[in-house]
């Protein structure tokens, strides 16, 4: 006959053996769980972010004050492109929003672009003119930069120093003041956030300018 010992022994591992299969029940249950309501919700995500880029294209097409203004102008039609580039470190895709005036006059594109930022990946939009010979307006979609230092990249007052930049020559992050056409005042104390949304906007003004120059684009998959 087995000892008390002995029987509290087997009752403990049996109890050990019964969590841990609790636990990866449980694990399974919450990962399908949360699994579905991704699948549910990333739709209605990506629906929304269309939406919201489409509301903000007159906005970085015109300027912010031009873009309250819009009553006085010509109704905007609003035609969403994805454009594939090629170049030395491989293939790219971009979704492109090109705004014309009624009359089909050409107002300006906004190209839709992300890349790592200090904390997390950086989303956001930047607006070009035309002829795609200087930034329009620059808009973050999505950061999760540092509260309190980097994520002031999401304010006007620092955005704005993009809108009539040309697009000649690449941007440079500074921390003395932006003096030169090319320089950006990079927001203080978030040196790499500030660098990385240059480097996201350089990098759409080098793989789109030509595309975007060249006018109106056939949608390609």
């Amino acid at each position: 006959m087995a000892s008390n010992t002995e029987q509290m022994s087997a009752r403990r591992h049996d109890n050990y053996i019964l969590q841990a299969w609790l636990c990866i029940t449980l694990a399974l249950f919450f990962g399908a769980l949360l699994a579905g309501v991704q699948a549910a919700l990333g739709p209605v995500i990506a629906e929304n972010k269309i939406n919201e880029t489409k509301e903000k294209v007159p906005e970085l097409v015109f300027g912010a004050d031009a873009a309250v203004d819009s009553a006085g102008r010509p109704a905007l039609e609003i035609t969403p492109s994805t454009i594939r580039t090629d170049h030395a470190g491989g293939t790219r895709f971009y979704s492109v929003f090109e705004a014309r005036f009624a009359d089909g006059t050409p107002a300006g594109w906004v190209t839709k672009a992300s890349g790592q930022g200090y904390a997390d990946r950086i989303e956001l939009l930047v607006g070009l003119t035309p002829d795609a010979d200087r930034i329009s307006g620059l808009y973050i979609l999505d950061q999760k930069e540092t509260p309190g230092l980097g994520n002031k990249i999401v304010e006007v007052s620092w955005r704005n120093q993009f809108i009539r930049k040309p697009t000649d020559q690449p941007l440079k992050v500074v921390k003395r003041g932006a003096r030169a056409p090319e320089e950006i005042d990079a927001v203080s104390g978030a040196t790499i956030s500030s660098d990385s949304v240059v480097a996201i906007v350089n990098r759409v003004v080098s793989d789109m300018k030509t595309h975007l120059a060249q006018g109106p684009l056939e949608n390609k998959e």
